[in-house]
């Protein structure tokens, strides 16, 4: 193409920039159109969710964190305590110092458990009765007996288990992942949120928001009914081909007005966001097709029972995003605190419990034979355990001080239980893991050195753990 020198208009270097894809927000739509294209003209920014290296090599390439929402009990699935039978009725000893409990009952007799345990596996793993078919796969399992967090009420403790701290305004752990590592799939989202049943999470978008970081590191949450993702379906009277002139122009638009706004991420999260939601419409309906699915492994997952349907039906959703290059899942059970068994605890957690067991089972084994549970690391627990003393006779209270939580894959040794809690289950004793320490761990099974996983805020060096996280090496084969 030949170029008039003496008649071609002069223009800014802002209006250059514009109209050669360098604006704001141009390289989502640059790398959806013809990569090759951008590269050629000298597209230099990159992708935020882009694929990123890892400060040493990590077993993980994917999390899919199983949140227990309203803080299952320790002491009757995963740490057996003999002295809850010996001392029951009786108030806690003053030997386990001044008690503070969400709903203040310090004075309540302890309650003994009424739960069957067997040790399980190679390893021995005691696991109780409430947990059949995850008891299958405690080979696989570390079983962490000695976590502890500062939230006692839901909100702050839901809060601090995804994001580190008990106040809003940090990104979550789902968010760091991503902004450390990127994506493996640009036609999917990074970070998927998926919530069970009719309840919603304590605290909403905050437990999967992005805080300070710019938007674009936000997890996206599923539809329990619908389409799997909002937008996923094109109007059936729109012709791809119309569809991609509106989203140019469009993009347009939201360049003229960004110009002004650089430091608005979530303009910039929105216009990448109508990108990847276009990617979408092609890539999605075939990866969140549960339909392809065999009989026997939709019966793994527990889908051809009620009462599993719904958690098995997210958990087969979870393999096949994790199989497509998702970096982070997380799997809410019980969504709106339904664990949260302050009275009637046995008719509490056997429903819940099996509503959960056979899904995360089918989970582990779906993935471990299909060659994934190397490179997945599958993460369970709640904000907290519950208390060694009653509440209303026949419930157990909040328990920060002490809980239990499980990893299995990506990289730990499974078969053990790590740390301790004291006689009765009520602090951590031994190989004491803050949620600090979980989140560093987590992030040090997936290659990512917590101390130099950095975030600039405000001048300030922001870190996952603000900088009091210790990562929990003897779990890890790396």
């Amino acid at each position: 193409m030949s170029i008039d020198h003496e008649n071609h208009d002069l223009v800014s270097r802002r209006e250059m920039l514009l109209k050669s894809g360098g604006g704001f927000g141009a390289l989502a739509l640059a790398g959806l159109l013809q990569n090759d294209v951008a590269k050629a003209a000298g597209q230099t920014e990159k992708d935020p969710l882009s694929g990123k290296l890892s400060h040493y090599p990590g077993k993980a390439k994917s999390v899919i964190f199983l949140f227990m929402d309203g803080g299952p009990s320790h002491l009757d699935t995963f740490d057996p305590k003999p002295d809850l039978e010996k001392l029951a009725g009786k108030p806690i000893p003053e030997s386990f110092g001044r008690v503070i409990t969400a709903m203040g009952e310090f004075d309540s007799p302890i309650m003994p458990t009424q739960r069957k345990w067997k040790q399980h596996g190679e390893g021995g793993l005691w696991i109780s009765d409430w947990l059949p078919h995850t008891a299958k796969m405690a080979d696989e399992l570390a079983v962490i007996r000695s976590c502890w967090t500062n939230g006692i009420n839901h909100s702050g403790g839901i809060c601090q288990m995804n994001t580190g701290t008990q106040f809003a305004g940090r990104p979550s752990l789902g968010s760091w992942v991503t902004y450390g590592l990127g994506t493996e799939n640009e036609n999917l989202p990074a970070f998927v949120v998926m919530q069970e049943g009719s309840g919603r999470v304590i605290n909403g978008a905050r437990n999967w928001g992005s805080g300070f970081m710019p938007a674009v590191y936000q997890g996206t949450t599923m539809q329990r009914e619908g389409p799997a993702f909002s937008n996923l379906v094109p109007p059936r009277n729109v012709a791809t081909t119309q569809q991609r002139k509106e989203l140019d122009f469009l993009s347009q638009l939201n360049q003229r007005h960004a110009e002004s706004r650089l430091d608005n991420t979530d303009l910039d999260a929105r216009i990448r966001s109508f990108e990847l939601a276009f990617k979408m419409q092609s890539h999605a309906p075939e990866a969140v097709d549960l339909s392809k699915e065999s009989a026997e492994t939709q019966a793994l997952y527990g889908m051809n029972d009620k009462k599993t349907e719904a958690y098995g039906r997210n958990l087969l959703m979870a393999r096949r995003l994790v199989e497509r290059g998702v970096r982070f899942v997380q799997c809410y059970h019980g969504a709106g605190s339904k664990w949260d068994a302050h009275s009637n605890i046995e008719g509490n957690h056997t429903k819940m419990c099996g509503g959960m067991d056979l899904p995360v089972a089918g989970l582990l084994k779906d993935l471990k034979q299909r060659g994934l549970l190397e490179q997945t690391l599958v993460v369970w627990g709640g904000e907290f355990g519950r208390t060694p003393m009653s509440e209303k006779g026949n419930g157990r209270d909040h328990n920060p001080t002490g809980f239990t939580m499980w990893m299995a894959g990506g990289g730990v040794n499974g078969g053990q239980a790590y740390g301790t809690t004291d006689a009765l289950g009520f602090h951590a004793v031994e190989d004491r893991l803050h949620v600090h320490d979980i989140h560093s761990t987590i992030l040090h099974l997936m290659g990512l050195d917590h101390k130099k996983l950095v975030y600039m805020h405000k001048g300030r060096p922001e870190r996952i753990d603000q900088n009091e996280g210790h990562a929990y090496r003897e779990i890890a084969s790396i």
